[in-house]
């Protein structure tokens, strides 16, 4: 029967259904597990009444007259974060604990297209038993749709997965996809197979938490990038990580907004390596003292803590950190840390942001557990994403650059743009000890007193060999500077490299030591 009401009644009839599902009783029961609700998230993360949703009306297939059932468990749309345009999708556990059935993976796919198409960052806020069962293929084939424009997209927009609740099975790869994944403690998991499975396969008990908590994935699997302890706090960090980000390949990260706070005493520089090359320190003190004050952002900060990978900005510019940590393993390259350093530093190539290395790296980590691993794969990984990074690129060698460790930290013949070294610096094949043992293990054993022979070859080793001023002099290092300059030798050299342009190999693509 044809209804003549006029237009308008209907749709305002229409909205207000729509408002009903969003009751006091829809943020009580989200409330009741500890979590905020899909439209709460949403409203955290982007900048006030600028998000507008698409898709708000799509129902399930076959379930269109459920309660709750517009929008079928997802909310997606755009609008601004720090001013710029984003798109996001927030999966509500409301409505059939969030599930992926056919229209909602429509949905998701929809706002991927259009993301990548305009070019635009997106944001998924996961929260989902995972596929619906009713659907069955339907909701597996949603994934699959979900995955390959994760693949289509990648390189070309920033893509973020925010955790908030279970993502479980197939659920897991499209985070694993994006660039970067944030958690939530205790809130949040991510597994392959959950405890159930893992009691009926293996008869081995263990909790949600402990099998894929963000705990877990932030420090030992190194899935995750970010953790925090609560949804506000992670929807900020998520607003603050966009501060650095560009939002498609074509565009240069953002400038900062604010007046540049310079290192108020950059003569520091000069104090912080300690006198005997075996101590550590902690090389924060040296990036904390180049950069921008109050600028860093670590990422992957709990993981393979022996290399730090960070955003700053220098005189208001962003640009991506990779430098060893000594004070962890003592700053050697291990299997973890050369994965953690090649996946950010192929990021900051994708999307045009330079790359500084801070350098104090003694060698790869020795043992058998190493190689068993595929400690040669996995810093394969790394020497393959400095090579193939055509953004501007410094080395910076503060301590130790020693053998294929020293080649693997963006070293002159592997395409460093400028490479600098302090006077400190150590440039050689291996440490001063391990070299003399093998240089003069005859002359050491017919010596009388070894250990004082051992000592004056060791200080003769650094001073015609491990020092910067042979490497500066062979044209392998650009330049021996004072500490207290780095940050103005910096700027300029970043300056200077700001329309490089380097042209590609003719080939559909490389095959990376995965």
């Amino acid at each position: 029967m044809h209804d003549n009401r006029p237009a308008f009644i209907r749709f305002n009839e229409r909205n207000e259904k729509f408002a009903e599902q969003y009751n006091q009783e829809y943020y009580e029961r989200q409330h009741a597990k500890g979590k905020l609700t899909a439209r709460e998230r949403i409203d955290i993360l982007f900048d006030k009444d600028s998000f507008e949703e698409l898709d708000a009306f799509v129902r399930p297939r076959g379930g269109e007259n459920l309660p709750g059932a517009y929008g079928d468990g997802l909310i997606c749309g755009h609008g601004r974060i720090n001013g710029r345009k984003v798109f996001a999708y927030a999966q509500d556990f409301n409505f059939m604990g969030g599930s992926l059935g056919s229209a909602h993976a429509a949905k998701i796919v929809k706002v991927q297209d259009m993301a990548r198409k305009m070019g635009h960052p997106i944001i998924g806020l996961i929260d989902s038993g995972g596929a619906r069962i009713q659907e069955g293929i339907a909701s597996l084939a949603g994934y699959a749709g979900i995955f390959l424009r994760n693949i289509q997209s990648s390189g070309i927009i920033p893509q973020i997965s925010v955790i908030l609740g279970p993502a479980a099975g197939g659920a897991v790869y499209s985070p694993a996809l994006t660039d970067f994944i944030f958690m939530i403690r205790h809130t949040a998991q991510m597994f392959v197979t959950g405890p159930n499975v893992v009691k009926e396969v293996l008869n081995e008990d263990i909790s949600a938490e402990q099998l894929g908590g963000a705990d877990v994935h932030s420090t030992k699997s190194g899935v995750t990038q970010f953790v925090y302890d609560d949804e506000e706090h992670t929807l900020l960090g998520v607003r603050k990580l966009l501060q650095y980000l560009p939002s498609n390949n074509i565009e240069l990260a953002p400038l900062g907004n604010e007046p540049v706070v310079e290192p108020d005493k950059p003569e520091r520089l000069r104090l912080i390596i300690p006198d005997e090359s075996f101590r550590p320190y902690d090389m924060l003190d040296i990036i904390s003292n180049i950069i921008d004050q109050d600028s860093l952002f670590e990422v992957a900060e709990l993981f393979a803590s022996n290399i730090i990978t960070a955003f700053a900005r220098l005189n208001n510019r962003v640009i991506g950190i990779v430098a060893n940590q000594p004070k962890v393993l003592a700053g050697t390259l291990d299997a973890n840390s050369s994965v953690k350093a090649a996946r950010f530093v192929r990021f900051c190539d994708a999307f045009n942001i330079p790359l500084l290395v801070l350098e104090d790296v003694p060698g790869f980590l020795p043992g058998s557990e190493q190689e068993h691993i595929g400690l040669i794969r996995h810093g394969a990984k790394l020497l393959y994403a400095f090579g193939e990074a055509s953004v501007p690129k410094i080395t910076v060698i503060v301590r130790k650059a020693y053998g294929g460790a020293y080649i693997v930290m963006n070293s002159k013949n592997m395409g460093g743009d400028f490479n600098f070294a302090w006077p400190t610096a150590e440039v050689a094949v291996m440490g001063p000890e391990s070299a003399v043992k093998i240089l003069h293990r005859r002359t050491l054993e017919a010596s009388e007193n070894p250990d004082q022979l051992k000592q004056q070859l060791i200080t003769e080793y650094r001073e015609q060999v491990a020092n910067p001023y042979i490497a500066d002099e062979l044209g392998y290092i650009d330049e021996v500077i004072d500490p207290a300059t780095t940050r103005k030798k910096l700027i300029t050299a970043f300056d200077l490299l700001r329309n490089k342009y380097m042209e590609k190999m003719p080939r559909k693509h490389g095959n990376v030591p995965l």
